[in-house]
């Protein structure tokens, strides 16, 4: 993979069909596939996301900490996305993306790509939406095949019962949260542990 490709797919949403990977409605287990969300309405999943956890994988390898996601809808139908980590640095890394509809009844399934070339969006990755709290103050974001997985909140705590509601739903996702390591957001050089499991 080139340089290039490999900074353009540095966020999360993004990694999980590219060429040659394939993509299938079935977990890689053969089991099947976690189930989204009856609906979500975009105007209010719209706006600014903290990382609270994900399942490590190597498109966020050189992020610290501090992952955000931001997400805007276009007149065109399309959201954009802008997500941005710290590095270990303390420097801020961005990568813009677009994000697309692809189950236009319930809005829960969509893909993501950061990569354009001529103009044309490549290199699209599933995006499900499989839980979401009752005021949008957080989501559990996953793939068909539960190699990848996020935890998003609208600040940066989720309470106790919030965690459990979200520990909940990723078991009833047939996910291990054991599997989620913590994201930090601590200023960089403050005394918050990254890197830290779920429990």
């Amino acid at each position: 993979m080139s340089i290039i490709l490999e900074i353009c797919l540095i966020f999360f949403g993004l990694a999980v069909c590219s060429a040659g990977t394939g993509c299938s409605a079935d977990d890689a287990s053969g089991g099947s596939a976690p189930q989204t969300v009856a609906s979500v309405d975009l105007e209010r999943y719209a706006g600014l996301w903290y990382e609270m956890a994900k399942i490590p994988n190597r498109f966020q390898r050189k992020c610290a900490g501090g992952t955000t996601a931001e997400y805007t809808l276009r007149e065109d139908g399309r959201i954009g996305v802008v997500n941005r980590c710290r590095r270990a640095d303390g420097s801020m890394m961005e990568a813009a993306g677009v994000a697309r509809v692809v189950d236009s009844a319930t809005g829960a399934k969509l893909q993501v790509s950061f990569v354009s070339l001529f103009g044309l969006q490549l290199f699209w990755g599933d995006y499900w939406v499989l839980g979401l709290g009752s005021e949008y103050e957080y989501a559990v974001v996953g793939h068909p095949d539960r190699r990848y997985g996020w935890v998003l909140a609208r600040s940066t705590a989720l309470s106790p019962e919030q965690w459990a509601e979200v520990y909940a739903i990723l078991r009833n996702q047939g996910y291990d949260p054991v599997d989620f390591e913590k994201t930090s957001h601590a200023a960089a050089g403050g005394s918050a542990a990254a890197g830290e499991r779920s429990r």
